[in-house]
């Protein structure tokens, strides 16, 4: 890699050249694209909160060719927003069983499941990060979960976690340092 701008939290080589390889990069929203904490207004109400960190990752990711997507046990207003926001394509809510939905979604866009990264953080996501070519994790996920990914990121869910994978895919595609110097012009 060696990168002018490569972040100081890249994995072993091993994991680098699964992220070489990723086309179509799913994350969780609960626990990962947040912090996992459930908001209700006193109408009833959900709320999430987004970091905004997280955000600028998957449009980065975006912008360099890698297709996003996300893949959620819940069905959320604030996630059909904040996907949208983000230019996100790929929005599979509802799951509870999200292994075909995956596979259904990877058939479709015709990318092979080692092609695919997945990042989740409890075990219901298990299925999905067992069949992708690369599984993350967060940092705060469930220890059945840490143990069956791949990498586990160093930030929490919903604390930047979801930018240290849209970086580390970046850097092993070569393309990071390009993401950073269109802001250095």
């Amino acid at each position: 890699m060696q990168g002018n701008w490569d972040p100081p939290y890249l994995p072993e080589a091993a994991i680098i050249a699964k992220a070489a390889r990723i086309r179509l990069a799913l994350f969780d929203v609960d626990g990962v694209m947040t912090d996992g904490k459930l908001h209700f207004s006193d109408a009833g109400e959900e709320l999430k909160v987004f970091n905004v960190y997280d955000g600028h990752g998957i449009v980065l990711l975006t912008g360099a060719g890698i297709a996003t997507g996300v893949i959620t046990a819940r069905q959320s207003t604030a996630v059909e927003q904040r996907t949208r926001e983000l230019g996100i394509n790929h929005v599979l809510s509802g799951c509870r069983d999200k292994l075909p939905a995956f596979q259904e979604l990877i058939r479709k866009l015709e990318v092979p499941a080692e092609a695919c990264a997945y990042v989740g953080d409890d075990l219901v996501d298990l299925p999905v990060m067992r069949r992708c070519g690369l599984s993350i994790t967060v940092r705060n996920a469930n220890h059945v979960v840490k143990r069956a990914a791949d990498w586990t990121t160093p930030s929490t869910g919903g604390n930047g976690a979801v930018r240290e994978v849209c970086e580390l895919i970046l850097c092993a595609q070569q393309k990071f340092d390009a993401c950073v110097g269109a802001y250095l012009r």
